[in-house]
């Protein structure tokens, strides 16, 4: 059974939108406590982020006016960006904290082989070049894939977002180059409206799936043989990255569809056969029961089990 890195750090739970808020720390907590008590927890290897300097790769991808506007906020005390996305005091260094923690996976699933969960917050797939949205700030994904592509051996990078919103700020940073694709599965109608199948970019590197409200784990089935596994297996990345948002659980308050814990079981098993080199970043996922349950099948698709 091969090794299994989970980079976290309780700053994450520091990030602190307001007492009422979708996306607070608990989220994390559960998650943690789930994956302690595992009866594979032993293969588990914990890691801490590192200190690292990521301005250059959160600028390369975002207007710095928009870095330094949000480490303003986060300095005067926070503040709302809309009326989803809030900054509070400790909000700018725990973003940065997490796209160091992503850059952490990149590298080490580069270079052990080994597969790596990134359990931060805040998610990241919707923030764009310009501004955060949809309780993201920093583009985590998108910042990971461009990162990975200046590693040496690494020519293509493929991201999948199975959030159950469509991450319009990851395609919009991403759907450009031709060296990476982004593939998404995501409810639709849905927040933020975007993921309309006839988005496919530029290099044709864009694979978006809108799914029905009520959708099932059969319905998700039917799309990874058909559409998302022939789509990535065609692109051949050497690392996949895959938004790993598990709002899309029947239990899940935010969204309408219809998915078990159990599934994303079956979808990790479906990546494997594109690439075992694969890292896996937290997004969404509001139910803390079906949210950690969700994360545990991840993992132990991965492990084998």
């Amino acid at each position: 059974m091969a090794d299994f890195a989970v980079i976290y750090s309780p700053d994450f739970l520091t990030h602190d939108p307001g007492p009422f808020h979708p996306e607070n720390a608990g989220r994390l907590t559960a998650i943690v406590q789930a994956l302690k008590t595992a009866p594979w927890a032993a293969h588990l290897d914990w890691h801490s982020p590192s200190q690292r300097p990521v301005d250059d790769p959160i600028t390369r991808l975002h207007n710095p006016h928009y870095v330094e506007a949000l480490k303003q906020l986060a300095a005067a005390g926070g503040g709302h960006i809309d009326g989803d996305t809030v900054v509070s005091e400790r909000s700018y260094g725990v973003a940065r904290l997490a796209v160091a923690a992503w850059l952490d996976g990149v590298d080490y699933v580069l270079q052990t082989g080994h597969s790596a969960f990134v359990l931060a917050r805040p998610p990241g797939h919707h923030a764009g070049r310009d501004c955060g949205m949809g309780f993201c700030l920093f583009s985590n994904a998108a910042i990971a894939a461009h990162y990975a592509l200046d590693q040496p051996h690494i020519q293509r990078v493929a991201i999948l977002d199975w959030d159950v919103h469509h991450g319009n700020g990851t395609q919009a940073l991403v759907e450009n180059h031709p060296a990476i694709a982004y593939c998404s599965l995501h409810q639709s109608p849905a927040y933020p409206g975007t993921g309309l199948a006839s988005e496919t970019g530029l290099d044709h590197d864009v694979l978006n799936l809108p799914m029905s409200p009520g959708s099932t784990g059969v319905d998700y089935q039917n799309q990874f043989q058909h559409q998302v596994i022939p789509f990535l297996s065609a692109f051949q990345p050497n690392l996949l990255i895959i938004s790993a948002g598990y709002d899309a659980t029947a239990a899940d308050p935010l969204a309408n569809i219809c998915l078990q814990p159990s599934d994303y079981g079956d979808f990790t098993r479906h990546c494997l056969a594109i690439t075992d080199h694969i890292l896996f970043g937290l997004e969404g996922g509001y139910d803390y029961d079906a949210l950690s349950q969700s994360v545990m099948a991840t993992i132990a698709a991965r492990l084998g089990l």
